[in-house]
């Protein structure tokens, strides 16, 4: 079994989404001690965010792309098939200014691709990653389950997994 462990806080040590999600990823290996970890840090090691030129270089030829254009496409690929290979995500997602923290955005921005996680079809989109589990480890600095203002982080993150099919989303709050 593959496990893509993903933590987004800014705040290194001191972050509660990055110690609950250690103790998520920890929980599971113990029950599963075959499980291969992969692990990204979305904060130290950030991705760049969706661009007109990022958009650009995945629609030109391989033979027409510059130095940047190919590092953009091959960061792209490899941080979605990192996606698409896992079996388990856990992902820490802390609540920044009431959504998740803009590095999550990009990385959510390069795993959501239509005719690889997503397609069109006559009925609608179609989520093409059934059967993947994603684990959710959602903080917030203050009291806001429940209130308007904890509405945004966690639906925005049950519409993205919906979308692209993943039906076993759990949210460990």
């Amino acid at each position: 079994m593959k496990l893509l462990h993903i933590d987004s806080s800014i705040l290194g040590d001191h972050s509660a989404s990055r110690q609950l999600s250690r103790s998520v990823v920890e929980a599971f290996t113990a029950s599963a001690p075959d499980t291969q970890v992969v692990y990204r840090d979305l904060a130290n090691e950030p991705l760049s965010h969706f661009s007109g030129a990022t958009l650009a270089a995945a629609g030109t030829p391989v033979e027409g792309r510059d130095a940047a254009q190919t590092l953009d496409v091959e960061t792209n690929e490899a941080t979605l098939a990192e996606f698409l290979s896992a079996d388990v995500v856990v992902i820490g997602a802390p609540m920044y200014n009431f959504s998740i923290p803009s590095q999550l955005k990009a990385w959510i921005d390069r795993i959501c691709v239509a005719g690889r996680t997503f397609r069109y079809t006559e009925a609608g989109p179609e989520g093409l990653c059934k059967g993947k589990k994603v684990i959710v480890v959602s903080t917030t600095g203050g009291l806001h389950q429940g209130l308007p203002s904890g509405v945004g982080h966690n639906d925005l993150l049950k519409v993205v997994f919906g979308f692209i099919g993943v039906t076993d989303l759990q949210f460990v709050v």
